[in-house]
């Protein structure tokens, strides 16, 4: 009997719990949705003080709802008078424990100066800061906005909070790459260093017992000849020729690391007069191989004359060099301003430059292979060159702002195309002046 009893109180008071929570659930489902204007809190002495909010501020109640900051509002005790559901979310509290609460119990200790402060002129005027946010044991970076609201008992404080949690983590990562940045940065400035020195350790050190090996070496085959045989003789020729080839290959390398460390200064160049120049400098190549080269009109355009001047020579040369034995070497160089021709003020106007041969050609499929360091496609022994001069050139331009492309078949010839900016690009402060 007591058993029953027991039970029966049981189920009562469950049942007397469950139209507690419906009650209390009717209730805050009510003040988020405006059809209450008024709530019972107890201030810090204990006693019940009744708030109402006005008829307007049912609008600010859902609108503040539907928002992804948290809201609160509270009184001048500090005092939690309405919540969103987005900050009981934040600090991990129930929405129906969240009200009536004093504010301050989810500030850190660190953070409450910080509050108390905006608490005390957020009466005044609108503030912002940043400080944590208490959700249990974790601390949840925060920008606090508070303004003053108005209800009908007095002047309330509304409470915007903004969750930077992924800001902050957005800001280390931005931090711990930018460090690795700066590493990165001191590693790079240490190996152009090491380059440096390494060109310098190549144009004096490495050259000089360069130049004595081909010195004694032209000796021996001029003042001894009658003493070797032919064999001796073609191997101090092979010598002598890798010799040559190794003094090619320093200048080459100095050429291509003195582009790294050199500022590329650019003035306005006909190239039609630099391609007239490296001509002339060929002229004795050009009449032995009877080649016979076309020069459209090229544009004046800001490049630097030293670096571009080296370009067409690696180009023409290796039209020329690269010639089929049983005909005449044939090279068309042509230019063209934009698509159609026509010179604009536009900063980004580009001219293209054309460079056409009859040549052996290539297999399409190096046509990238081509432009890398040291990349050779033909042996040696048939062919003369470091395999440096087309990555000179593409580095050349890629300084310039602009590309380099090649297309071939074998057999059939190869042409090069090169874009290049009629212009030297704006500095950022430029631009802004000129918008």
């Amino acid at each position: 009997m007591d058993t029953s009893k027991k039970y029966t109180q049981l189920e009562e008071e469950n049942e007397l719990l469950r139209l507690q929570l419906e009650e209390a659930t009717d209730t805050i489902n009510a003040i988020r949705s405006g059809q209450v204007d008024a709530l019972v809190v107890k201030d810090a002495n204990g006693a019940h003080q009744l708030f109402t909010l006005k008829t307007a501020d049912q609008t600010y109640r859902l609108f503040i709802e539907k928002m992804s900051e948290g809201a609160v509002t509270i009184n001048e005790n500090g005092i939690i008078l309405y919540s969103n559901s987005k900050f009981a979310s934040m600090v991990d509290v129930q929405l129906s424990k969240v009200i009536g609460l004093p504010f301050s119990s989810f500030v850190p200790d660190e953070s409450k100066d910080i509050f108390n402060e905006m608490f005390k002129n957020g009466w005044m005027g609108d503030h912002k800061a940043e400080l944590n946010i208490k959700r249990g044991e974790l601390l949840i970076p925060c920008q606090l906005s508070v303004a003053s609201l108005e209800l009908d008992e007095g002047v309330s404080l509304s409470v915007i909070l903004t969750d930077l949690t992924f800001q902050k983590e957005t800001e280390t990562l931005l931090k711990s790459n930018n460090q690795k940045l700066k590493e990165i940065n001191l590693e790079l400035e240490s190996s152009n260093h090491d380059l440096q020195q390494f060109a310098s350790v190549a144009s004096h050190d490495l050259q000089e017992p360069l130049r004595k090996i081909l010195i004694f070496s032209s000796m021996l085959r001029t003042k001894h000849s009658e003493e070797f045989t032919d064999v001796a003789a073609l191997h101090l020729q092979k010598i002598i020729s890798s010799a040559h080839r190794m003094k090619t290959m320093i200048a080459d390398v100095l050429s291509y690391s003195r582009l790294s460390t050199h500022v590329t200064v650019l003035e306005p160049t006909n190239l039609g007069d630099i391609v007239q120049e490296v001509i002339e400098d060929y002229e004795i190549l050009i009449q032995e191989k009877k080649a016979r080269i076309f020069v459209g009109k090229l544009p004046t355009i800001e490049v630097n004359r030293g670096q571009i001047r080296q370009v067409f020579q690696n180009l023409i040369s290796n039209a020329i060099k690269f010639s089929k034995p049983d005909s005449t070497p044939v090279i068309h160089i042509d230019g063209q301003i934009g698509e159609n021709g026509q010179v604009t003020s536009d900063s980004s106007a580009h001219c293209i430059i054309t460079v056409k041969d009859n040549g052996i050609g290539f297999d399409e499929v190096y046509r990238d292979k081509i432009f890398s360091l040291f990349e050779r496609l033909n042996t040696k022994d048939k062919y003369e060159g470091s395999g440096i001069g087309l990555a000179i050139s593409k580095k050349i331009i890629d300084k310039h702002n602009g590309s380099i492309t090649a297309v071939s078949q074998i057999g059939e010839g190869s042409q090069f195309t090169i874009t290049l900016p009629l212009r030297k690009p704006l500095s950022k402060s430029q631009n802004r002046r000129a918008l």
